[in-house]
């Protein structure tokens, strides 16, 4: 393998990318875009949950619990109704999706009691959202309740300590304190842009060639099919990690995604993934020998497998084990999950010797795979 003629090739290659119009979307404009996108799009968190109040009784009691909730950042409080007529067409036309009925005699059984039922009703259509909203109102009524029975042993002239039990629980949070699930979703976005502009690029290059009729005059020339191959695989793979460098800059100064590993640990597995994404756009290039045939492929080999079994926002673990079993063959789930446990975690390469060993060993079959392919079709 010539170093000369090497070098020649991967310049003849940047040189194709610059007066690309097409590539050179994909390459500087795709990656922003659609972490901006997805970004701000994919979110599994809710807040501002709107909330319609029917409120039976309208006393100081009612209105304290309905205070909790309006100042909980997870619930907006739009409106009081008079009826469970008007709940239910609020809920019917998509105008809440929580509604909360305080009964008349509220005040009086806790008085009584030191207890009161409270209804709250859910829009189940949005699963995710009715869960949500489910558990932020438990929470927001358990707080009220605890004050409630604490006012009320303390009326009774009962000890407070009698309220509580032996054992308490003190909650931590590790590696995601807040809870946003944007520090977990942004990390798997930086997957999925690193899959779809590798393979969109690459399965355009052998592709170019045959459609220009230039293939022919290439292979006339002295270099080898190796040099071919390496020679426009290395540019590429130089522009897939400035724009892995790009995102990782966006989802820490853009989207306060905290960073807590070492850029060695991320670039070196970044290289990785990058070789099965670029071998495998290679081999599509080389198989279809049309560049809208090539680029529509390759997303579809790379889109679906890493936006929805790869783990980058739905948990492999609540997966059915059919499903769970095929993701061990889905290349971007080891590159997600290294890329979570670097980001939130900050742990290095040596603690994630599994996946990069998959990953490792997916490099080297796709690339034997795709030198194959290439000297084959030349054959």
């Amino acid at each position: 393998m010539s170093p000369r003629r090497l070098i020649a090739m991967s310049r003849k290659e940047f040189i194709q990318i610059v007066r690309d119009p097409r590539s050179l979307l994909i390459a500087l404009l795709m990656p922003v875009m659609q972490m901006v996108l997805l970004g701000y799009g994919v979110s599994l968190d809710a807040k501002n949950i709107p909330v319609y109040v029917y409120d039976q009784e309208g006393s100081q009691d009612s209105q304290a619990l309905l205070k909790r909730f309006q100042a909980s950042p997870y619930f907006d409080v739009r409106k009081t109704v008079n009826s469970y007529r008007d709940l239910r067409y609020a809920i019917d036309s998509d105008r809440c999706k929580l509604a909360i009925v305080i009964p008349f005699d509220f005040s009086r059984k806790l008085r009584d009691t030191g207890f009161a039922p409270v209804q709250v009703i859910v829009d189940g259509t949005d699963d995710n959202t009715a869960n949500l909203s489910k558990g932020y109102a438990r929470a927001v009524i358990a707080r009220f309740s605890a004050d409630v029975q604490h006012n009320w042993l303390q009326r009774q002239g009962m000890p407070i300590a009698a309220s509580n039990g032996n054992i308490s629980v003190d909650t931590r949070i590790w590696f995601n304190e807040d809870l946003e699930s944007r520090n977990f979703i942004i990390p798997g976005i930086v997957a999925l842009v690193m899959a779809l502009v590798g393979a969109l690029l690459t399965s355009l290059t052998i592709a170019r060639e045959w459609e220009r009729g230039t293939m022919e005059q290439l292979l006339s020339t002295p270099i080898t099919p190796s040099e071919v191959m390496l020679g426009k695989l290395i540019p590429y793979f130089m522009v897939g990690m400035a724009d892995a460098a790009l995102c990782l800059m966006m989802s820490v100064w853009w989207f306060g995604v905290p960073f807590r590993g070492t850029l060695a640990s991320f670039f070196t597995t970044t290289a990785l993934f990058l070789i099965v994404i670029l071998g495998i756009g290679f081999m599509i290039s080389v198989a279809i020998r049309n560049q809208l045939g090539a680029s529509m492929i390759a997303l579809l080999v790379t889109l679906m497998p890493t936006s929805l079994l790869s783990g980058y926002a739905f948990p492999i673990d609540q997966m059915p084990a059919a499903v769970r079993a095929i993701t061990y063959l889905v290349y971007s789930r080891y590159y997600v999950t290294i890329l979570k446990a670097i980001y939130l975690k900050g742990v290095g390469v040596k603690a994630l010797g599994a996946e990069m060993t998959a990953l490792a060993v997916y490099a080297a079959v796709i690339g034997l795979l795709a030198t194959r392919a290439f000297r084959k079709t030349l054959d």
